[in-house]
């Protein structure tokens, strides 16, 4: 492995990543919940096929803005910290959800802005309502820019290079990865929702929600040993 090449690399993370992002309990994952099991599996696929676009969209916006802010140490030190800070925020919050949705002024005024966007663009096809879904979630910007940002600069740990080389055909790898990934999971949880009507009730989606939680907590330490050490080795 520690010859892979940087394009198998790249693909390989992508996929991963969108494998496990895609999987996080949210809007889009709730919407493919609920439509399937009302309008069948080939609504919810193509709800999320729409979310996949918008994933890739907002993926390659991330990788093609990030990379000219990485090209010395200093800087790609400080991109690890910000995907290690996010890491464990995004953890602790799910893992600490409660039944109750999030009434802060903050979130409120978050789900307002999205649901106008959504009210403008007016959805109406499967497709449409999950682009637009993922296209109003502001968060899955954040979280692409810092995923990017940490992929380009974060080296593999069964190699000497960078999860994601700054070169075009290491991003168009990366982007595909993700593309396949959240294709994947998506026809996974499209069939899941169409015949499992009635299955998944709010405790059962609460606890799914904090091993999520959980899971993103442990990557971030691991991540944050990670960063430790790499500090320790340039001060010696």
């Amino acid at each position: 492995m520690a010859d892979a090449h940087p394009i198998l690399v790249a693909a390989m993370a992508g996929f991963v990543c969108a494998v496990f992002f895609s999987s996080l309990p949210g809007p889009i994952n709730l919407t493919i919940l609920n439509e399937g099991a009302q309008r069948g599996f080939k609504w919810a696929f193509f709800i999320g096929l729409g979310a996949a676009v918008m994933d890739i969209i907002y993926c390659s916006i991330s990788f093609t803005g990030i990379s000219q802010f990485i090209d010395h140490g200093l800087a790609q030190t400080i991109m690890r910290v910000m995907g290690f800070v996010f890491l464990l925020f995004i953890g602790f919050k799910f893992l600490l959800a409660k039944p109750q949705p999030d009434s802060s002024p903050i979130n409120l005024a978050i789900e307002k802005l999205e649901e106008r966007i959504e009210q403008k663009m007016h959805p109406h096809s499967a497709f449409a309502i999950g682009f637009v879904r993922v296209a109003a979630n502001l968060g899955v910007l954040v979280a692409w820019v810092v995923l990017s940002a940490t992929l380009l600069s974060t080296k593999a740990f069964f190699s000497k290079e960078e999860w994601v080389d700054d070169s075009i055909p290491a991003k168009a790898a990366c982007v595909s990865g993700v593309f396949t990934g959240a294709i994947l999971w998506f026809l996974f949880w499209s069939f899941i929702a169409s015949r499992g009507h009635g299955k998944f009730s709010a405790k059962t989606l609460l606890r799914l929600q904090q091993v999520s939680g959980l899971c993103l907590i442990l990557t971030a330490v691991y991540e944050g040993v990670r960063i430790a050490l790499h500090l320790a080795k340039q001060n010696i």
